[in-house]
Parts: structure tokens; C-alpha cells; sequence
């Protein structure tokens, strides 16, 4: 029933998918809900909450990741306002209840004021953005979108004669994994862990809403993604790519390419994935290259 319900929203977040509450809830010792709002007794939208509690909940904690999202027509800031005078009086504020919200809305006074109003407060510095590129243009119109170093880096790794494979029965996860393990360790950067990955596997494998691509030359992976299905959207979760496949743009290949898998596979919504100008500018830089839409959110409140 929740599926059915996720299924209508429009750019819904992996955060916020039933597959992920059934990968992390096991691996963080914390228990899931799932919420249908109404506001005037129509259905307006959908929150997944992920909990932890002990001693009868005397000590509490709350998560809301990139929520709550809502139905067409719905999302304004007087339905945010209302959906959190609901969720205050189900869960008030209060000693021992602690709350992680990464609310799923603009990055603007009209809804960093409600959210102040009713006792939230910021608890990161930045906020929190992400690229989204909406797969209901053809592949004419995506291409003529792409920024212009990016469509020729595209160019250059199409006469490379790269050949592309695509799976999603979890047989390339292994291998993937490994490279993956290798790249963070020589060259340090953010990433989810091994164990958060192995996790999501676990659940969006058997569903079949884990896609690996690979771009292939000589028999030898030149460069690889992985891309989480969830409703009507899809989520870039990690990428790999040789020193040939960097020389020769085989990223730019394989997502690309990902845009016409996923809208065979009836996504109409992708999202490229946190972005940010500190620890990773290049990685935003690359994924504006893309022509999506960036989407500021207010960050994590508590």
C-alpha cells in the first residue's frame, strides 16, 4: 500500500523509499514508520520515519531524511506548517526525544521560518543540496542540455568504442565493491561505508532496483555506477572509474547512457546525489555538467 502511494510522488528521494527503511533499520538498531497525510481529508502526501527508543522510549530519537514528500498539487508552505503541528502533537518535544529532520523543501525564509516557529533548530551550517534531472524530454533534448565540455567529454568517450552492460541481479556488486573499497582508500574522500552498502544490496537486490553499469574496453572495466530505484525515481549511489576511463570520459558515458536505461525502465525522476562546494566541488562541478536542477534544502535540524 505504501508502494502504491510512493509510486505517485513526484522526484521521490531514496531517503524516503521502503527498500532503504529495510536496509538501515537493521543495520542501526531502529524500527520504521510510515505516515499517509490528509489535509482536508484528501490524501496529501507521505513521511517515513526511521526511530530509536529505550526504556519505553523514555530516551527517543526521531529521523526524518528528505521529508515529508508530497502529492501534485500539494507542498506548500501552509501544508508543511500543518504537517508539523501533526507530527508535534504524535511526537512532542520534549527531555530525552531527540530529532534528525532533513526536511524535503526549499532552502527559503517561507519554510526555514515555520520550521523556527515551531522549535526546530539548525544543527549543520550548510545546507543540503542535490541535482535532479526530470527523463520526461528525449534523448535529443537531454544531450542538447548537457553543458558544453561535458557533452564533448560525452563525444570523446563515444569513439572510444566502449561497450555498456547493464545489471541488476547484484553479479557485478562484488567486483564493484572492491574497486570502490581500493579508490576511497588511496584517495581518502566522503562515501557511504562498505556495511551501509552491502545493506541497501541486501534489500533493493532481490527487488531488482539495483542497476550496475559498466563501460567496458578490452575485456577490463574502464569505469562503473550504481544507480537505487525507488517509485518513479532513480538515485546515483556511487561510481568508479579507471585511469583509462578518466582520460577517456567513460563516467560521462555511462550516465548518460543511465538516462536512456532508466527511461526504458519507466524513471521519470534522477537524482544525481549530495552535492557541495567543500569536500567535493569537482563532483558538483561534474554532475552540473549534467544541465539538471539544483535543489537546496535547509539542511538537518533537530
Amino acid at each position: 500500500d505504501w508502494q502504491e502511494h510512493f509510486n505517485k510522488i513526484i522526484r521521490p528521494n531514496v531517503l524516503q523509499s521502503y527498500e532503504y527503511a529495510m536496509a538501515m533499520c537493521p543495520l542501526q538498531n531502529q524500527s520504521a514508520r510510515w505516515g499517509l497525510i490528509y489535509i482536508d481529508n484528501q490524501e496529501a502526501g507521505l513521511v517515513q520515519i526511521q526511530e530509536a527508543g529505550i526504556l519505553g522510549n523514555i530516551f527517543h530519537a526521531l529521523i526524518i531524511d528528505r521529508g515529508p514528500l508530497w502529492f501534485e498539487t500539494f507542498g506548500a508552505p501552509e501544508h508543511f506548517k500543518a504537517f508539523l503541528k501533526c507530527l508535534l502533537k504524535k511526537f512532542p518535544k520534549r527531555l530525552g526525544r531527540k530529532y534528525r529532520f532533513i526536511p524535503e523543501c526549499e532552502n527559503t525564509p517561507k519554510y526555514t521560518n515555520i520550521l523556527s516557529e515551531n522549535g526546530f533548530k539548525t544543527s549543520s551550517p550548510k545546507p543540503y543540496e542535490t541535482i535532479w534531472i526530470d527523463l520526461d524530454k528525449d534523448e535529443e533534448y537531454l544531450r542538447a542540455n548537457l553543458k558544453k565540455s561535458w557533452r564533448n567529454m560525452l563525444s570523446r568517450a563515444e569513439k572510444e568504442n566502449l561497450q555498456l552492460s547493464w545489471d541488476d541481479t547484484g553479479a557485478a556488486f562484488s567486483s564493484l565493491m572492491k574497486r570502490y573499497t581500493q579508490d576511497r582508500l588511496e584517495k581518502g574522500y566522503d562515501g557511504p561505508s562498505i556495511k551501509t552498502l552491502m545493506a541497501l544490496a541486501k534489500t533493493f537486490i532481490p527487488a531488482r532496483k539495483l542497476l550496475i553499469g559498466r563501460a567496458i574496453k578490452d575485456g577490463k572495466d574502464a569505469g562503473c555506477v550504481l544507480l537505487l530505484l525507488h517509485g518513479s525515481g532513480a538515485t546515483y549511489q556511487i561510481g568508479w572509474t579507471s585511469s583509462f576511463g578518466r582520460k577517456c570520459g567513460a563516467q560521462n558515458l555511462l550516465l548518460f547512457d543511465a538516462m536512456r536505461v532508466l527511461k526504458q525502465r519507466g524513471v521519470k525522476h534522477f537524482d544525481l546525489g549530495g552535492v557541495n562546494d567543500e569536500s567535493a566541488k569537482g563532483v558538483k562541478q561534474f554532475k552540473e555538467g549534467l544541465g539538471g536542477e539544483l535543489m537546496c534544502l535547509p539542511g538537518i535540524y533537530s
